[in-house]
This record gives C-alpha cells, sequence and structure tokens, in this order.
C-alpha cells in the first residue's frame, strides 16, 4: 500500500477532523473517540446511576445529552457519541427488554417460534423512540459544530441473537440453530430487523447525527461462508441505505479477523478493526479505499501511561500517516479505567500527529 500524507496545516475543530477523516481526506492531526466512552469510567456517570438505571437515563433527552457530553468535556475526543442502546428499537417492535448491569440486556420472552416473529411491529421510528431524536438534537445543539456526534444502531443480526436468546450467550447456538434449521424464518427476521433498523438510522440522521455506526457485535461467531449467505445482505442494504442519507459509515465487529474483507464489502465508509489483527494488517486486507478505526486494546489503558505510550505509537506507526485513519479502542472503555489515562491519550494523539504550520 502506498502511504499518502494525509495532513494538513489548516487548523479543524474536532468535527471537521473526524468526518474529513471518515471521508478519508487530509486532517490536521488523527481523530480520536473512545467507544463506550459516555459513561463507564467517570465518577460523574457513576454518580448519576446511584440515582437512574440505565434505561432511565437512555430515555430520559435531558440526562442522554449530559451523558454523552462528559467525555467530550473530560477527554477532549473529536465524537460524542449517543448515550443510548442498541435494544433500543426493540421496544417500537413490541418486544420487551431490561438491562442488567454486568450481564446486559434481557429479554424475558424471547423469539423461539414462527408466530413470535410474525408478532414483530414495524412503526415509524419517530413513533417508537422519539426520545432518542430529541436528545440528538439537543446534543448537537449543545455541541456548537465543535465536536462530531456519531448515531449508531445494532446490526440486524446481533439484535436477532439477542431476540432469539434472551441474554447475552457464549455462542449463541439456540439464534444459529435457528439460522440452520430455519432459513426461511431467519432471513424473515432479518428482513424485519433490517426495515427496523434503516427507519430509526434515518431518523437519527433526521435529526442531527453527522455520522453512524454499525454495531455488529457478535458476528465473528460467524464463518465467512455463513456471513455471506445470513448476513451480508442486510448489512449492505443498510450501508446503502445510509449512504444515501449523506452521512459517513462506521463497520464495527470483534473478533473479525477471518470476515474484514466480507466487512468491507458490506459497503461502510470505514471498519472499525480490533487489536486481534494488526492496524497495518488489516488495513491491507480491506483496501486502502476505505478508513480503518482503531485498534488499541482496551485494556492496555488500565496500565501506567509508560505502558501505554508504546502501543499507542504502534497503532499510529502501523497508520503510517494514510488517509482514513480514526485512532479509537478495538472494543469499549473498560469501568476500571483511569479517566486520566484517556485524557491524556486523545491529547498525545493529537499531539504527535499534528503538522505544524511554521
Amino acid at each position: 500500500m502506498t502511504v499518502t500524507q494525509t495532513t494538513t496545516t489548516k487548523p479543524m475543530t474536532g468535527a471537521e477532523r473526524i468526518l474529513a477523516a471518515l471521508r478519508c481526506e487530509p486532517v490536521d492531526a488523527t481523530p480520536v473517540w473512545y467507544m463506550r466512552q459516555a459513561g463507564r469510567c467517570l465518577l460523574e456517570y457513576r454518580e448519576l446511576r446511584k440515582q437512574y438505571d440505565i434505561l432511565t437515563m437512555q430515555r430520559d433527552p435531558e440526562l442522554s445529552t449530559r451523558v454523552t457530553l462528559m467525555p467530550v468535556e473530560r477527554f477532549g475526543v473529536d465524537a460524542a457519541v449517543l448515550y443510548s442502546d442498541i435494544m433500543i428499537p426493540l421496544e417500537g417492535m413490541g418486544v420487551p427488554f431490561r438491562i442488567e448491569p454486568d450481564i446486559g440486556p434481557i429479554i424475558d420472552d424471547p423469539l423461539r417460534t414462527e408466530a413470535d416473529i410474525a408478532s414483530l411491529r414495524i412503526i415509524a421510528a419517530e413513533e417508537a423512540t422519539p426520545y432518542v431524536f430529541e436528545a440528538i438534537r439537543l446534543i448537537r445543539t449543545a455541541l456548537g459544530g465543535r465536536t462530531a456526534l456519531v448515531g449508531f444502531a445494532g446490526s440486524p443480526f446481533t439484535l436477532a441473537c439477542y431476540m432469539i436468546e434472551g441474554r447475552p450467550a457464549r455462542d449463541y447456538g439456540r439464534a444459529k440453530s435457528l439460522m440452520y434449521g430455519k432459513p426461511a424464518l431467519w432471513h424473515r427476521l432479518m428482513t424485519t430487523l433490517t426495515e427496523v433498523t434503516i427507519r430509526y438510522l434515518r431518523a437519527q440522521v433526521d435529526a442531527g447525527a453527522q455520522a453512524i455506526q454499525l454495531f455488529d457485535s457478535w458476528v465473528g461467531i460467524l464463518s465467512p461462508e455463513v456471513y455471506v449467505e445470513f448476513v451480508l445482505p442486510y448489512s449492505a442494504r443498510i450501508f446503502q441505505e445510509v449512504r444515501a442519507m449523506g452521512v459517513p459509515t462506521i463497520h464495527f465487529g470483534t473478533g473479525t479477523a477471518g470476515l474484514l474483507e466480507l466487512m468491507a464489502q458490506a459497503g461502510p465508509d470505514t471498519v472499525s478493526v480490533d487489536w486481534r489483527v494488526p492496524l497495518d494488517v488489516a488495513w491491507e486486507r480491506i483496501g486502502p479505499q476505505k478508513g480503518i478505526q482503531g485498534n488499541l486494546d482496551p485494556t492496555v489503558v488500565l496500565a501506567p501511561w509508560e505502558a501505554v505510550e508504546p502501543r499507542a505509537a504502534d497503532v499510529i506507526r502501523r497508520a503510517g500517516g494514510r488517509p482514513g485513519h480514526i485512532f479509537n479502542l478495538g472494543h469499549g472503555v473498560l469501568p476500571e479505567t483511569d479517566p486520566g489515562v484517556l485524557a491524556h491519550l486523545a491529547e498525545w494523539v493529537h499531539e504527535r500527529t499534528r503538522v505544524s504550520d511554521e
């Protein structure tokens, strides 16, 4: 791959920086944000959690806005990510769920039959979850153009896994059993989830989301051949529809070393990679026409700065000044992370990659 200088001496806001990187255009420094940066490791977030449960906070536009802005103020990142959950669209589909701390989403009545899947509703996103879009409007106003707002959704595959299993699982055997054993029913479920996801993302963009990330958190459990047959067509349709909305897209997954080329084929502008594949190797595989996001191991930032710096420097070195790199963790911020380390890391990446105008 030919290395191309991608920096400009023109100072940029965080929003300009990350949106340019998503378009593989020159930037004044490598943009930074952290997945699951909204909350978790922040004391002020934990104080709020003593008063409110997670879903109450996510359903309250003012509280969602407050949490979304916390890491922008503390870490100096270039993007805010909406404080919400990938399960939220299920509310409009008639699938009640709850979130258990340290466990994750729980569906007490998971989908197990053809009648369960036939009963799923498709309604206007604005009707199903109006609080999400009100939060987006509030956040955009509060950011004032200095920081970009990333919206997101769970992929149909990952949502289907939760809906069929009823909770996080190791191998998602029930979901895969339905996929293999009743493929027509699986495709019916995926078609429904794809339509709901497109409506949900369209409403996010209409409300002011400036980039979209599609989370396929569990897709790494599939072989390439199975991914092509049962997942790829639905992800590709979502990226096609979002591209028509005029905003850049990111495709996220973990444990996806065997799927990188196919995830790029689905049509995102940027592929998010975890730490299991070196960033330069991953970029060679997805192709230079795509951006890449990542890929510091989130456990690295649990260590003192002296251990973090060389690992972060290796990520920057492997990016090699090529167009379209967004510095991020390979997965979400862990609750034990020192916020000071994350703030220092964002500042360090900006300074390490910044072009002087002297």
